[in-house]
């Protein structure tokens, strides 16, 4: 499954907002083609765990390293990391004023120069992949949230990354458009993609996921493979989480 060395690590790394010790000596590998699912309560610091890895929230102290080298601070590097790197968000952020296939094609084009033919047709490629293809021409707000973030993850599919983060894609959607996109990120993880994927969705943390990491109060408090993890937790910590998650 996975080879040579880890295509992501983070090191010892810590982060403040003001006193809040929010990422509390985090250290983390991710092999190539692992799917690491991180879960843990409102407030454990999953999300910002996830946007440290882009470098979209900086760190104070620590490493990250993404395919053997440090996270750049900024400018050009900085953008070519965040090509590399896929980012699929809470929210879909889509340009409202650009059709559903304009939103693949633009990063491609403008990032990695792409000529527009060849964007175009790997664009519908992708949206037929994530099952709108019959979509293409029309904005955002004539799309569901289910479609609309599917969108999303075709459109971060289109710059090649070699990793895709997920910070809770499904929660601001309807439960009956959860599944779609789910589905969607259960293909990409049986297709060998690297994921690291933030999410309150315990299912698809039993079936995707390589490894479930548990955090808490800023630190990293399990890291197992999911039968492992759900089916007997170390840490009364997470013992007390999942009782309260799965017994509802």
């Amino acid at each position: 499954m996975t080879t040579g060395e880890p295509l992501i690590v983070l090191d010892a790394v810590n982060k403040w907002f003001g006193p809040l010790h929010v990422l509390d000596d985090v250290s983390l590998s991710v092999g190539r083609g692992e799917v690491v699912v991180v879960i843990g309560p409102s407030g454990s610091g999953k999300s910002t765990l996830c946007r440290a890895i882009n470098r979209l929230e900086p760190i104070n102290s620590g490493t990250i390293t993404f395919d053997g080298q440090p996270l750049p601070a900024e400018g050009k590097a900085l953008a070519k990391l965040r090509s590399e790197v896929g980012m699929v968000f809470q929210s879909f952020n889509l340009f409202a004023h650009k059709t559903i296939l304009e939103n693949v094609t633009l990063g491609p084009i403008k990032v990695r120069k792409e000529k527009p033919a060849a964007a175009r047709e790997r664009g519908l490629a992708l949206l037929d992949r994530v099952g709108i293809a019959n979509q293409a021409d029309k904005f955002p707000a004539q799309l569901s949230g289910g479609q609309q973030q599917r969108a999303a993850i075709a459109r971060a599919l289109a710059m090649q990354p070699k990793a895709m983060l997920f910070d809770e894609p499904t929660s601001a959607l309807d439960p009956e458009m959860v599944g779609e996109v789910l589905d969607v990120m259960t293909s990409l993880a049986s297709d060998g993609m690297t994921m690291v994927v933030v999410t309150h969705e315990m299912g698809f943390a039993r079936h995707a996921a390589n490894r479930v990491i548990f955090m808490a109060d800023g630190q990293l408090v399990e890291d197992a493979p999911p039968t492992e993890f759900f089916a007997n937790p170390r840490s009364e910590r997470a013992k007390d989480f999942l009782s309260k998650i799965l017994t509802h």
